[in-house]
């Protein structure tokens, strides 16, 4: 979609995505290397009872299940979250959607070729409990953009 398709109250729903465990710790081997990311048997003994996935590789399936969607297919980049809340721990089998809605529009302060979108995205799991979600911004190519 180009900036001008995008209208405030649209709404995205991505396909799922299921965790798995051994994504899971995968995800934490590399980049959150946390005990209750990591060991299952540990975890039990955590605060969250058992192996959860890191909130920063929630974030990253988000964004994937988002692109996932085509709607992003002109997407340039983002200058950032203004709000990012993680609600409920994803656990190994939990099946993951974003739901998007579009907050607000506007053309980019400095750029003719690009508009800014403002969205709310929800991270769902399978039993329809909101994970997470995060307020974004991000630039959008217009119609006829040679960037």
């Amino acid at each position: 979609m180009r900036f001008e398709d995008f209208r405030i109250g649209d709404r995205f729903e991505s396909p799922g995505l299921t965790m798995t465990e051994g994504a899971i710790i995968d995800f934490a081997l590399q980049f959150d290397p946390q005990a209750f990311h990591l060991d299952a048997e540990a975890a039990k003994d955590s605060i969250y009872g058992g192996l959860i996935a890191s909130g920063i590789h929630t974030i990253a399936a988000t964004f994937r299940l988002c692109l996932m969607t085509g709607v992003l297919t002109n997407n340039l980049g983002s200058p950032g979250f203004d709000e990012l809340r993680w609600l409920l721990p994803v656990r190994p089998g939990d099946t993951i959607r974003a739901v998007a809605e579009v907050l607000e529009t506007r053309p980019h302060r400095s750029r003719a070729d690009r508009g800014m979108v403002r969205m709310k995205i929800a991270t769902l799991n399978q039993r329809n409990e909101i994970v997470q979600t995060i307020v974004c911004n991000l630039m959008i190519k217009k119609e006829g953009a040679r960037i």
